[in-house]
């Protein structure tokens, strides 16, 4: 819109990349890929990800509330046009974290698990009653935000740190996240293919999954599902791989 245009031009100095796309352009079946001289083909990916997908639940537990659909539709789109691998976990409509590009399923897991924990711990009253000096500017209180919830600073880093402040916060201990981490809960995950193993449902079960979405297909499928069970996660498989490369 016009008005979207106006305010993107001004951002850094006017040197903010705006792209107008054309609504009426539809892009072809075929998509093509060169590789070391090399050309590669297949059909574009336009599978629209919609509650149809769900349908298929294999777990005990088979009640899928109105909110985690949206959640498992929005994060099987968001993990669509991410680089595989890939795993996604979305809450209340929005992703929260996004592990993607690795080799291992469950290192995507756990990296964007670690997304997922600073974003809930933000909320914890420590973080989010941290006292600023006047003019730190948001993006270096976003910063300072995450490096006190991490917490792993060496002196050299701390002491440039805690210039942001009037004066030095109380340490976020580890039993102080730990116990806050634990109220996160109706969480969803989705993956881009099968989970080869129940690896990926161990540490997500950390981070208050209790819904899954994946294509499956894995030979370890059974055993995917009893961890599920076990965790009280509700599960659907979709029959349908979203890789993307």
């Amino acid at each position: 819109e016009p008005e979207a245009l106006e305010i993107l031009k001004a951002k850094k100095g006017g040197k903010f990349i705006v792209l107008k796309a054309d609504d009426t352009f539809v892009p072809p079946d075929m998509e093509f890929r060169m590789c070391g001289g090399l050309g590669f083909m297949q059909k574009r990916n336009d599978k629209i990800c919609d509650a149809k997908c769900l349908e298929k639940v294999v777990t005990k537990l088979t009640d899928l509330p109105e909110q985690a659909k949206l959640d498992m539709i929005t994060g099987m789109i968001a993990i669509k046009y991410t680089q595989s691998n890939s795993v996604g976990y979305s809450k209340d409509g929005m992703m929260i974290g996004v592990g993607a590009g690795q080799q291992s399923r469950v290192d995507c897991v756990k990296l964007a698990g670690r997304k997922v924990s600073t974003w809930h711990l933000r909320f914890h009253p420590k973080v989010a009653g941290l006292k600023f000096k006047e003019g730190v500017k948001r993006q270096d209180r976003v910063n300072a935000r995450v490096r006190y919830i991490e917490g792993d600073m060496d002196k050299a880093e701390y002491e440039q740190w805690v210039t942001n402040f009037d004066e030095a916060p109380e340490p976020l201990t580890e039993e102080e996240k730990k116990a806050f981490l634990a109220g996160l809960d109706g969480v969803t995950i989705a993956s881009d293919a099968f989970f080869p193993f129940r690896d990926s449902i161990d540490h997500a079960s950390k981070l208050g999954v209790k819904y899954v979405t994946q294509p499956g297909g894995s030979v370890a499928d059974q055993e995917v599902i009893g961890a599920c069970d076990a965790y009280g996660m509700t599960m659907a498989f979709t029959d349908l791989r979203l890789f993307h490369h």
